[in-house]
């Protein structure tokens, strides 16, 4: 195989716009030998012995959004699914109804108070490692299972955000279940896809009266922002072995960045859907002066009046709040979810409504977890960190009891709360902590230092407010904090609006936290059903993916390439000496760099020939960084990400230009890269999306 980074001449002139075959005639083409003088690094260029290709061109980028809708297929329904780290759900709208989104069926189960529109992130495998159930149905199932029996089985939780976690995630990185066993993630989440596809298939066979077909559906799947691209890719290639869509009709299955569909759908938000908690002007009948947990738990029990109604109308052009909005108007989207806080910032074009984003998402681990580990954090100090261990994975079920009754009183927390908490403790709880410590529970807490929690005669562990609101500090902290830099951005400057999103925005202490700090700067908005607020703006990205128009680069993309060796420039270990020609060798040549804004369905378009007329495959690697000062495919942090590989075997009989254009195509401005090279003799083309996992 031929490699353009072994060989690739750079030639390009600094120009932007145009495209012109510039044949290079000075120097001479050459093979890189397998004689070639080392160095102390380990150079790609130098260790692969193939043809090389040169330029033909300079870099061109063009808006060529009209390739992109040829392709597009039409769909009857859009189904997204909201994988979220804590709870999951799915809603749906038929193309030619846009302007109707339909809610999944209620779940089977639930827990007082809390809303089950959405189900629980929960997985059950059975021994033999079969998929069993999700949501309720697992969490119920596993809790009535005899507690030696519940061992044998595989039940999984909160598992998400292992993705963002995961440094080096490659398509065999394991999870963990509660009894300690490991299981491929690639297949967790393949079930769980799996297991919404056939719940939406069947919903939709059931309203049409008819079978639905898979082919039918466009699938929207929802990622954080700042989840890394292997994380995003991850959830591609499980709902390719979900059965969603397939490498070849990739299109059926568009990837949603979880804060651009909260922003999506807060365009079309009337005044009576929102909650305004800034000091600025009142909207809806709320003002500033109004305490937090008033106003939200009105915004509660409207929705609860209106759960029976599964169907909710958006507005077919952008919503009330927006006639407030002028050209260019900036707001910023905080979309705290359980694993993760992801912020975006995006400005407003009129009159279609277009988004552009301003400043590439920003966040991290600051969701609702935060709080549960700070409580288990508790639950060490008091009965030890030894035993906590111990009882998770001897009691898996029982851990999985106690987490439930925390959550539920964590739902009760408030700024204004006077009363204790009591959190129930599992029987086995107290059982098992009397065999391993030879005293009660009871015991453990008089002699601990923590004076916050009590015990109760009813088996309870009873939690000052204050103790229950320290648990949320750290998280709630890290969020202010997070914003704080962000508002300190030029970019940031001037936002009008602040629109608080996700299932941990319903807490009333994260709500109070926000206005406190930022009621002063922009008007805080949090919509009435914001739990479900991510779920709806999928279902309308997937109707209409172009809403977003300008995107910030993640990354940093470009391909390795030879240059004119320039001494005092370029490091002596990178010198290569070639039929009397020195060469510097791994310059990284850029595509793009990360943070810059790139046009929905904008190319950055390349040609090459080869270097031998002859030469019938020809590979083109690419590369990535998070950085942007990147110099050297080499430089720490730098990582092959994708690679196009062109068979022209079976082209010779075909006439054949004494310079053959390869042309190289990337595709930015989508939540997803793509990367094309066409042989232009014979229209041979090779599509690949970048790849993060398989190098």
């Amino acid at each position: 195989m031929f490699s353009l980074e072994k060989c690739l001449f750079k030639f390009f002139t600094q120009q932007v716009g145009f495209c012109l075959c510039n044949y290079w005639t000075e120097g001479t083409l050459f093979f890189l030998s397998e004689t070639a003088p080392t160095s102390a690094y380990s150079s790609p260029a130098r260790s692969l012995g193939d043809t090389g290709i040169t330029p033909l061109s300079p870099s061109h980028i063009v808006n060529d959004t009209d390739s992109n809708v040829s392709e597009q297929q039409s769909f009857l329904v859009v189904v997204a699914i909201d994988f979220g780290t804590t709870s999951s759900g799915y809603a749906y709208s038929f193309t030619k109804e846009p302007e109707c989104i339909h809610v999944m069926r209620r779940w089977e189960g639930g827990d007082p108070g809390v809303s089950n529109q959405k189900t629980p992130t929960t997985i059950l495998l059975t021994p033999e490692r079969k998929f069993h159930s999700f949501g309720y149905a697992a969490r119920d199932f596993y809790h009535d299972l005899d507690p030696n029996e519940a061992k044998q089985w595989l039940y999984l939780e909160k598992f998400k955000m292992k993705l963002h976690t995961t440094g080096d995630l490659t398509m065999d990185t394991d999870l963990t279940a509660a009894n300690g066993k490991k299981v491929k993630a690639l297949e967790i989440f393949a079930y769980a896809l799996q297991y919404f596809k056939e719940q939406a298939l069947k919903e939709l066979s059931d309203q049409a009266g008819s079978e639905f077909e898979n082919s039918d559906v466009r699938w929207v799947i929802t990622v954080p922002a700042i989840w890394k691209q292997p994380a995003k890719q991850f959830m591609r290639q499980a709902a390719y072995q979900a059965g969603l869509a397939s490498p070849e009709n990739s299109e059926q299955l568009i990837i949603a960045l979880e804060p651009e569909a909260a922003s999506i759908y807060c365009r079309k938000l009337r005044l009576h859907q929102m909650i305004e908690l800034s000091s600025k002007a009142a909207v809806n009948g709320y003002s500033g002066s109004d305490t937090v947990g008033a106003g939200f738990t009105q915004a509660k029990e409207h929705i609860r009046r209106n759960r029976q109604s599964r169907t909710f109308l958006v507005e077919n052009v952008i919503g009330e709040i927006w006639s407030e909005l002028e050209e260019g108007d900036k707001y910023v989207v905080v979309d705290s979810g359980g694993g993760t806080v992801d912020l975006t910032v995006h400005q407003i074009r009129l009159p279609e409504g277009h988004l552009k984003e301003l400043y590439k998402a920003t966040g991290g681990p600051y969701g609702s977890l935060g709080v549960d580990y700070e409580f288990e954090n508790l639950l060490c100090k008091i009965f030890g960190e030894d035993f906590i261990e111990q009882f998770k994975i001897k009691r898996p079920a029982a851990w999985v009891d106690l987490m439930i009754a925390f959550e539920s009183r964590k739902r009760a927390a408030a700024p204004d709360r006077t009363n204790p908490l009591n959190i129930t403790l599992p029987f086995s709880f107290i059982d098992y902590y009397k065999k391993f410590r030879g005293h009660s529970v009871e015991h453990a807490l008089r002699k601990s230092n923590v004076d916050f929690v009590k015990w109760s005669s009813q088996g309870m562990l009873r939690m000052s407010p204050d103790a229950m609101n320290a648990l949320f500090k750290p998280t709630i902290d890290s969020i202010i904090e997070h914003l704080r830099d962000l508002f300190q951005k030029p970019e940031v400057s001037t936002v009008k609006f602040l629109f608080l999103v996700g299932g941990f925005a319903e807490a009333p202490l994260l709500q109070q936290a926000v206005q406190a700090a930022f009621g002063d700067k922009c008007r805080i908005i949090i919509p009435q059903d914001v739990g479900l607020t991510i779920l709806k703006g999928a279902v309308l990205f997937g109707l209409d993916p172009a809403v977003i128009k300008v995107r910030r680069s993640p990354l940093t993309y470009g391909v390795g390439v030879l240059n004119r060796y320039v001494e005092g420039k370029h490091p002596p270990e990178k010198l290569l000496v070639k039929d009397g020609t020195r060469w510097c060798t791994d310059v990284f040549d850029k595509f793009i760099s990360a943070d810059q804004s790139v046009a929905l369905g904008e190319l950055v378009k390349r040609s090459y020939t080869p270097a031998k007329p002859s030469q019938l495959v020809i590979v083109i690697n690419i590369y990535s960084s998070e950085h942007d000062d990147v110099s050297f495919i080499t430089d720490p942090g730098v990582k092959k990400c994708g690679t196009l590989r062109l068979d022209l075997t079976g082209t010779s009989g075909t006439a054949v230009p004494a310079r053959r254009e390869i042309q190289t195509l990337m595709q930015f401005g989508d939540t997803e890269i793509k990367a094309t090279a066409i042989d232009i003799a014979t229209s041979k083309s090779v599509k690949v999306g970048i790849d993060f996992l398989n190098y």
